[in-house]
């Protein structure tokens, strides 16, 4: 009876020495926080090890986060799964979805991205698109004729349009001179006609008498101006003033009209076909719902499969840029001591235990050897 309670005594104390050594070694991991001094002379072990090698286990972190879990490898991996595409689209196109559906207008929209006064905000940057590509035009055929400077193609539509404007031309003509104006103008300019002749003049009028020379001249302008002949006559008269101008230079053409006037012409021209504030004043849904199901269905997808591919592509070089190891590295450098202890123990405290436990077992099992040994040489 007194070798069973020397050796469960042996046991016991074994077991208490080998559980409260693990228990110490697995509290001095962490305590104390911070160097414990007696006479000007630091204690062995302080501070405990995680506190002192707080700066190594930030980087070492880093790099086990860069090395081994974030790895362009695996990143790549990811983004080339069809599930993880198949979501990203599935996503982009609810999203697109619900933009492209909004009763928001454009100017609304703009205005939520921060941009203020988005119509003038806009108009100023296409006055100045238009003005740096007018000069950048002007400079490569400011020296070149009108024949020159543009293609064929051009040339063909405007003298194209010399038929047409002949008859518009004829047309007006006849719509004055068929008014009481034109009749009117047609007097005055038979009677400058006949002052102007003298003595001729007035024999002309007595021989007339009370008819009016403008009644007998009215009907054979309109006459006149109907005939085919005549409408091809002007045609043909657009067209040599049209080859004269085409001998022109741009440079002297410029000139004449005056750079500023050119160039205002062309920026007002511009602002004017877009229309800018109307298009900002309208609801998104309205501008978009032509292209809706085509942006949805097709360019979303195709979006996604070029942006993925082109991060694919340039992971590395993105991995490299945003610095993982040190943005891992200069966060866990942030943490307390005692947040870093509450993290590894909400991990390890399991297995902390079962250490303790462990050190426990062996020590008993130590001391029953150590008591039979001791009762062997006893």
């Amino acid at each position: 009876m007194d070798i069973v309670f020397y050796l469960a005594f042996m046991m016991i104390v074994g077991a208490a020495i080998g559980g409260v050594t693990n228990s110490l070694a697995i509290k001095m991991l962490f305590r104390p926080y911070h160097p414990i001094y007696i006479a000007g002379k630091r204690l062995p072990f302080t501070p405990g090890l995680i506190p002192k090698r707080r700066e190594e286990l930030a980087y070492q972190m880093g790099r086990m986060v860069v090395e081994h879990l974030l790895t362009p490898e695996g990143i790549r991996r990811k983004l080339t799964e069809q599930t993880f595409i198949q979501g990203v689209v599935k996503w982009a196109q609810e999203e697109g979805e619900k933009w492209l559906s909004s009763d928001k207008t454009i100017g609304e929209l703009v205005t939520l991205l921060g941009v203020k006064q988005p119509e003038e905000m806009i108009q100023r940057r296409i006055t100045s698109l238009v003005e740096t590509k007018y000069e950048q035009w002007m400079k490569e055929i400011r020296s070149k004729t009108i024949h020159e400077a543009f293609p064929a193609e051009l040339h063909a539509k405007v003298e194209a349009t010399f038929p047409a404007l002949a008859n518009y031309i004829a047309d007006k003509a006849i719509d004055y001179f068929n008014s009481e104006e034109g009749k009117q103008r047609i007097d005055r300019m038979v009677g400058d006609f006949l002052s102007g002749r003298g003595m001729l003049g007035n024999m002309l009028q007595m021989f007339l008498g009370n008819v009016s020379l403008a009644d007998k001249i009215q009907p054979e302008i309109i006459k006149f101006l109907n005939n085919e002949g005549t409408k091809e006559l002007l045609a043909n008269l657009l067209a040599k003033e049209w080859d004269k101008l085409k001998a022109y230079k741009l440079a002297d053409v410029e000139a004449w009209i005056g750079k500023e006037r050119a160039m205002d012409f062309v920026k007002n021209f511009v602002v004017e076909s877009l229309d800018i504030g109307e298009l900002l004043n309208k609801p998104l849904s309205t501008v978009i719902a032509p292209y809706k199901e085509t942006m949805i269905h097709h360019l979303i997808p195709k979006a996604v499969d070029v942006l993925s591919g082109l991060v694919v592509e340039k992971v590395d070089t993105i991995i490299q840029r945003l610095q993982l190891e040190e943005i891992v590295r200069s966060q866990v450098e942030t943490f307390s001591v005692e947040r870093l202890e509450e993290m590894i123990l909400s991990i390890s405290k399991r297995e902390f235990k079962m250490i303790t436990y462990l050190g426990a077992l062996l020590g008993g099992i130590i001391g029953i050897i150590q008591g039979i040994v001791g009762l062997i040489i006893s």
